[in-house]
């Protein structure tokens, strides 16, 4: 058997097919490097440089805020954040946990500020976990970052409010932004701070400043060396308040244990000297979230120190609304100043019988002596003649029912009551006697402190509604004008003067100063008769009445309004007098030889009705 050897071929199209293959690979890999190389080349520079260069932002300085003697009552600190950049991070789950264990945080929640910030911060920005450790956490980071890429230190401004809760109604405080807040405002980083009460709330634009920008280079780990400030961070523009902060102080030992507030106004500008409610809250516990356990106390305690009573408290006005409803009298003509009515200690409507705070009455008195010894029975009279639209009508012309604009948030009206309200608020009628009510300030009518330290400071300065003022530098700004002619306005500051020197508010007297005031006892529940009327002290607190006291001062050129409104104090005269003359006598100082006046039945009775 013969074998023959064959040289087997491929097929030559074969050879062809797998050539044009080679040839258009090389084609392909030539135009993808042109690409990378050549069109793409600066881009991809751009981005190796990025990987060692980063650009990232300077924490500006919130404003200072002073008192108006240059006291800081609001500062910005330097504070330490821990952030995460997550393109240097290799595992996120153990480094999240690292922190936890390093800082106390909660797990939970710091994955939580992961996935919120992953959505809102650059993979080669850091991502803010911790807004401010304590210098045991920062060494102990400090010491091991290295071994966890990814973090790094933040330097950053924390709030600090150096009174404290003295100043807490006033400034508010800042906390951290939330969702809406940061899609509201492009400029807000995740962990920055914002006003979210007080001043730091209105005064947001102003007081916060501009970040700055600076370029960093990083290393393979993360860690940065060289730095160059590109953009100088711009601080917030400071704020001088018109607030003395001793005699913020002073007012708020006033009322040191009770329920209340004190306004200090200078009538002729709208500044505001004091304005103190208590009792107050530490606003430096909200700056970095306040712990749930301190907010359940806040929000439960039934003194509600969140609130500020100078302007969202509202009260019955008691006796201090008879000022008003003289006003009205007289600029609508129901009444002139010799008019008088027997006041036998009870006014009969109906079947009901309305009684005056003295039980055997004033006697014949006119309205100066209405004024000055507070007459339920005069004014009874008055308001039934005049009716309750006219005085709904003149009270809001007055400031009442309306917000003085005073740059605090969440101001609070007030309220005149009118036929059309109840029967919006109720579906009843209004009633005959229920206008008697308001006619003393009482039933219905609701006004703030901060509204009656307008009104009294319009009384003097000319009539001007002066919108209340925290600024020390801010001008006049004129709101309106009382509807009152000189003559009647200088009749009812007169009456003050008088109510001082013989009337229910002689605690004030002093030999020094011009001093008005018209005391004010608003009753907080209902009493079928006057005999279950008892002394503050036996009866149980929630049940006791408001004391008011409305007030002015003058001395040498120099002239104040005093408010004091003292929850459940019981009679104006006999708690919140006492506390107005020592502001005047810190505003005035110390009167000359005695001021105190001598104890006797006929003052007590005054002071005990108002």
């Amino acid at each position: 058997m013969r074998f023959e050897s064959e040289t087997q071929h491929a097929p030559r199209s074969g050879l062809i097919l797998l050539q044009v293959m080679v040839f258009g690979l090389f084609c392909l890999f030539t135009l993808r490097f042109w690409y990378l190389q050549v069109h793409k080349g600066e881009q991809f520079a751009q981005k190796a440089l990025d990987n060692q260069m980063r650009q990232v932002l300077i924490d500006s300085a919130r404003g200072r805020v002073w008192d108006s003697t240059g006291r800081p009552v609001a500062v910005s600190e330097p504070s330490f954040a821990l952030g995460l950049v997550r393109e240097d991070c290799e595992d996120v789950e153990a480094t999240l946990a690292k922190v936890a264990q390093w800082t106390g945080a909660d797990p939970a929640a710091l994955m939580e500020t992961f996935k919120r910030g992953k959505k809102r911060v650059k993979p080669f920005e850091p991502l803010i976990l911790v807004t401010d450790l304590s210098y045991e956490a920062l060494a102990h980071i400090e010491a091991n970052d290295i071994f966890w890429p990814g973090l790094e230190i933040v330097v950053r401004q924390k709030r600090h409010y150096p009174e404290g809760s003295l100043m807490a109604h006033i400034l508010g405080y800042v906390a951290e932004a939330n969702e809406e807040e940061l899609e509201k405002n492009q400029a807000l980083s995740l962990g920055d701070s914002v006003g979210k009460q007080g001043l730091e709330l209105t005064m947001e634009n102003w007081l916060r400043g501009a970040k700055g920008k600076k370029q960093v280079e990083v290393d393979a780990l993360g860690r940065q060396h060289n730095e160059q400030v590109i953009v100088e961070p711009a601080a917030g523009n400071n704020i001088a308040l018109s607030i003395d902060l001793d005699l913020q102080r002073l007012a708020a030992g006033l009322l040191d244990g009770q329920a209340g507030a004190i306004v200090v106004l200078e009538p002729d500008s709208g500044k505001l000297l004091a304005l103190v409610s208590q009792p107050a809250y530490d606003n430096n516990l909200f700056v970095l979230g306040v712990p749930q356990d301190k907010w359940s106390e806040l929000r439960d305690n039934p003194m509600h120190p969140i609130q500020n009573r100078t302007t969202q408290g509202l009260y019955p006005p008691g006796s201090v609304f008879k000022l008003l409803v003289a006003a009205a009298g007289l600029s609508e003509g129901f009444i002139t100043y010799k008019d008088g009515v027997v006041c036998s200690g009870s006014y009969q409507l109906g079947n009901r019988k309305f009684h005056c705070w003295k039980k055997g009455g004033h006697g014949y008195v006119d309205l100066r002596q209405a004024l000055v010894q507070s007459c339920d029975v005069y004014f009874y009279k008055l308001g039934e003649r005049m009716g309750m639209d006219r005085i709904n009508a003149y009270a809001k012309a007055s400031g009442f029912g309306v917000p003085t604009g005073v740059d605090l948030p969440h101001e609070k009206a007030g309220l005149i009551p009118s036929r059309e309200w109840k029967k919006k608020r109720f579906g009843e009628a209004w009633t005959r006697g229920e206008t008697l009510n308001a006619s003393i300030g009482q039933g219905y009518v609701l006004v703030s402190p901060l509204q009656v330290a307008r009104y009294v400071g319009a009384l003097l300065n000319g009539g001007k509604l002066l919108k209340p003022s925290l600024l020390r530098d801010e001008p006049p700004e004129i709101q309106g004008v009382l509807p009152l002619a000189d003559e009647h306005r200088r009749f009812l500051v007169e009456t003050m003067v008088d109510t001082v020197q013989g009337g229910t508010a002689r605690r004030l007297l002093r030999p020094d100063a011009r001093v008005g005031g018209k005391t004010g006892t608003a009753q907080v529940v209902k009493l079928i008769n006057a005999d279950q009327r008892r002394k503050a002290a036996d009866m149980p607190y929630k049940y006791r009445d408001h004391a008011w006291l409305a007030s002015f001062g003058e001395k040498d050129g120099k002239r104040y309004v005093v408010i004091v409104l003292v929850e459940h104090g019981g009679h104006g005269g006999e708690v919140a007098a006492p506390m107005a003359k020592a502001v005047y006598d810190y505003l005035f100082g110390p009167p000359p030889g005695k001021t105190a006046v001598q104890a006797d039945p006929v003052i007590h009775q005054l002071e005990a009705g108002d």
